[in-house]
Parts: C-alpha cells; structure tokens; sequence
C-alpha cells in the first residue's frame, strides 16, 4: 500500500486510474484501501471529490472492459484447451455458462464489492459472450456505486 500512497502523491489522477486499471485485470493491488485513501486526499483538499470519483470510475470502467475483452479473445480457447488440468470438464463450462447467463449481470454489480470476484466477473462476462451493451450496463453501475462508496468513506474519514 505504501508504494500506491506514493504513486497517488506524485501521480495523482494518473496514478488512479492506472493503478485501478491494473488492480481490475488482477494485478495485486489494494483496490479498496486505495479509493478510501483517495477519498482521504480529497476531504483535505489535495485532491478534487468529484473529480476522483470521475478518474477512479474511469480507471476501474477501463480495466473492467480490458478483461471482458481478454475473457472473450483468450479465455475460453484457454479453459477448452487446458480446463480438465483444474478440473473444468466441458459439462462444469456448461453448468457455469448457464448460471451466468441467468445471475451474470447481477453478479457483475453486486460482485464489484467482493475482492477476487470483481475481477472473475469480468473474464467470466467476455469468455460467455455477454453484449457488449449489457455488459457496460451493469459492469458501469457496479464500478461507479463502488467508487462512490469507498471514496466517500475515506471523504469522511478525513472530515471526521
């Protein structure tokens, strides 16, 4: 976290929206103590609110279509190829692809909130071949509540 801090006071916004780029398609990054950090910034005024929420959203937005586009190009080649090596037999991929198509929009809201689900989500949207439309519909409201939420906590942490 301490390179993120730094990265986010040399950086600023820049550093916000790669860092939530990245974190989105998987790398280790701690998304959430990020964006409170960010609000932090913002309730002393080094930072602009809304401004933050505008970059975060958009940083996270972009990470989250890189890895819908990455699920559909490599992801399922992938899992056919080398699946059964985890246990993800072609009848399993079937029984997921199911679920998703009735829960997959929802979980993609409700799931931004839970670390490691918001990035399977996404992976899991491009490999099922959700509409772009949809897709960008549901990961959207997801990144932008998200965003609003933990920037806000951090706001308030520092007027506090």
């Amino acid at each position: 976290m301490d390179v993120a801090k730094e990265l986010i006071s040399q950086y600023g916004y820049f550093a916000i929206f790669g860092m939530l780029v990245l974190g989105i398609i998987g790398l280790p990054i701690p998304d959430e103590v990020m964006m409170t950090f960010v609000g932090y910034l913002s309730s002393i005024h080094i930072l602009h609110y809304g401004l933050a929420i505008v970059i975060s959203f958009s940083g996270a937005l972009s990470g989250m279509v890189i890895s819908y586009f990455l699920g559909k190009k490599i992801g399922k080649p992938l899992l056919d190829k080398f699946g059964k090596w985890i246990g993800l037999t072609p009848k399993r991929l079937e029984t997921v692809r199911r679920w998703f198509d009735k829960y997959g929009p929802w979980t993609i809201v409700f799931g931004y909130f839970i670390p490691g689900i918001r990035h399977v989500t996404c992976y899991l949207s491009g490999m099922n071949e959700m509409k772009m439309k949809k897709f960008l519909t549901f990961a959207g409201s997801g990144a932008f509540i998200w965003c609003i939420v933990f920037i806000t906590i951090g706001y308030t942490i520092g007027v506090i």
